[in-house]
């Protein structure tokens, strides 16, 4: 079939002039056939530096199958990966949340150079996601997103295993509840297969919200990535370009303010990762949406937890997909009144009348999805807390924790290495509130996750009896009375900066607080002494981001305003 979609191309590779362009392209084989067509890109985030986009290269080989059965011609690029799972606990850590801007501002300068009319993006492992999409919006030209699906579950003897088991192992063998020969066992069972980490972590999330956003295929997340439905869906996706090309649909028609509403609503039904919060704040923000924490608060108030997948249930994401996958749940969600359902979506149509067509498969969801009037836990996944601690905010997954109040001593940690020493030495007792900082967007700079530190926590027996408050961010596995996303930051003088051994700490999320019990004197007296520290970096990548990034209730971007494009 044939398309008149070339809203760019042209200029790059027709006409006289653009002879010595269309030599290039004719070296790796394009004929005149080829020139005719569409020409759409293939970004695929793509890395042998560990398992979660280790096989993207060869999904975008199928992208490719589905946009020349639909009538166009498809070249494949690359964007960078950071493994989060890899770097955490070390100085590349500071990277990953670094790495989101870098890969938007990759593909930016890949597809804006190059000419091309749309793109499919493939994501995996945590920040490719958010950056794929924060381009999509950003670009706005017609774009697709593909997740590369998670790795199959682990097993130890009958029990189901994640990535999650082998952090949270490490400390209870410092705490002795398990010995190194049982420490081993998690090390090579955990991670059987390539592909995402297994639970609802941020790799997932992010995935089910593109689903939510309207920017993925319906049901294109669940799918594990060794699965042959992976390699369907990613010739879908090809097609589906360009369809919503001829539609004339784009991505900024997509990704509304009630889109990014219907995402919100997801995330609290699921408890996932709070990272989403920073990433779909990044993504409204490069859409041109105002969307706010403020609007996050009033959403979280209304939505319970209605999923039990890890790390707030015992359930991974491949047990998700064998009831029916995202559909399922947001088709529980839309039939409440919860979704929007006018949105559009890459399909080129509603997201309302896809799930009113969409049929779940007959296997029963008893344990994994429950009802809205009997959820899974009554209130929402997350909640943004508030008070002199956090006067823009911070974030807690109360979701994944069964405490929802606590009140403890501060013990304070300037960086994130002090802190898991002190875990993992057993010098953190009950009743203890463990106060991280210097590791926000500006501090650390990058605002490194804190998933060894909390899985140290929880796996010495702690989880309920210590909590945990940081200007930096928490990995989606993480679980427990977990505080983070302070802000402003300890770097800019936020008032965590200000915290001292001893100090009272009252969380609070039911009700969203977050409070430095002591005098405002006090604290104006602290504020007076306070020196901004000198910056952990002077050069290179990490010092330009620290210059360059907002704070973290702004979704810690480097972009001043939505890119204005006139294709």
């Amino acid at each position: 079939m044939s398309v008149k979609i070339k809203i760019r191309s042209p200029k790059w590779y027709e006409g006289l002039d653009n002879v010595s362009h269309r030599s290039y392209l004719r070296a790796i084989g394009f004929s005149d056939e080829d020139f005719a067509k569409p020409l759409m890109a293939v970004v695929a985030a793509w890395s042998e530096l560990g398992p979660c986009n280790y096989h993207t290269l060869e999904i975008a080989k199928y992208v490719k199958e589905g946009v020349k059965e639909a009538g166009g011609v498809a070249l494949t690029a690359p964007t960078i990966v950071v493994n989060d799972g890899i770097n955490m606990g070390t100085p590349g850590m500071r990277y990953s949340l670094i790495s989101r801007d870098l890969i938007a501002d990759s593909i930016e300068a890949q597809i804006n150079s190059h000419g091309v009319d749309g793109w499919v993006g493939i994501g995996g492992c945590d920040k490719t996601q958010p950056g794929i999409m924060m381009a999509m919006v950003r670009l706005n030209i017609p774009a697709v997103y593909l997740y590369g699906g998670s790795a199959e579950a682990g097993w130890l003897g009958d029990r189901e295993l994640t990535v999650e088991d082998a952090f949270e192992a490490v400390g209870a063998y410092a705490a002795g509840k398990i010995t190194e020969e049982d420490l081993k066992r998690y090390e090579y069972s955990v991670f059987p297969t390539y592909g995402t980490c297994q639970g609802l972590f941020t790799a997932n999330t992010m995935a089910m919200l593109g689903e939510a956003l309207g920017l993925s295929l319906l049901g294109s997340a669940s799918p594990p990535a060794t699965t042959g439905r992976r390699r369907a869906y990613a010739v879908e996706s090809g097609r589906a370009l360009l369809k919503i090309a001829e539609l004339g649909i784009r991505p900024r028609h997509i990704v509304t303010y009630d889109a990014i509403y219907n995402a919100a609503v997801t995330l609290f039904a699921t408890a996932g990762s709070t990272n989403a919060i920073l990433h779909l704040l990044a993504i409204a923000h490069e859409a041109g949406v105002k969307f706010t924490l403020k609007d996050f608060d009033e959403i979280s108030r209304r939505v319970p937890v209605i999923a039990a997948l890890r790390p707030a249930g015992p359930y991974a994401m491949q047990d998700l997909d064998r009831i029916g996958g995202v559909p399922r749940l947001l088709k529980k969600l839309y039939k409440a009144g919860l979704l929007r359902g006018d949105v559009l979506t890459v399909h080129g149509e509603t997201l309302g009348k896809l799930l009113e067509k969409w049929q779940p498969p007959t296997v029963p969801e008893t344990g994994i999805l429950f009802e809205l009037d009997k959820p899974y836990k009554a209130h929402s996944g997350i909640r943004i807390l508030w008070g002199n601690l956090a006067p823009n905010g911070a974030v807690m997954k109360i979701g994944a924790s069964d405490v929802l109040k606590f009140e403890g001593k501060a013990i304070v940690f300037n960086g994130e290495a002090e802190a898991f020493k002190a875990v993992y030495n057993g010098e953190i007792k009950p009743g203890q509130v463990v106060v991280i900082r210097y590791e926000g967007p500006k501090g650390a700079p990058g605002m490194p996750e804190m998933l060894k530190v909390t899985a140290a926590i929880v796996g010495a027996g702690l989880g309920d009896s210590v909590a945990l408050v940081t200007d930096g961010r928490f990995s989606g596995a993480t679980r427990g009375i977990m505080v983070g996303h302070v802000a402003p930051e300890a770097a800019v003088g936020g008032p965590i900066a200000l915290v001292e051994d001893g100090d009272r700490i009252i969380i609070d999320g039911d009700a969203g607080i977050l409070k430095l019990d002591i005098a405002e004197e006090e604290l104006e007296r602290r504020r007076k002494g306070w020196l901004p520290p000198k910056p952990n970096y002077v050069g290179g990548l990490l010092a330009k981001y620290a210059s360059l990034v907002s704070q973290a209730d702004k979704g810690a971007v480097t972009t001043p305003e939505p890119l204005q494009v006139d294709y």
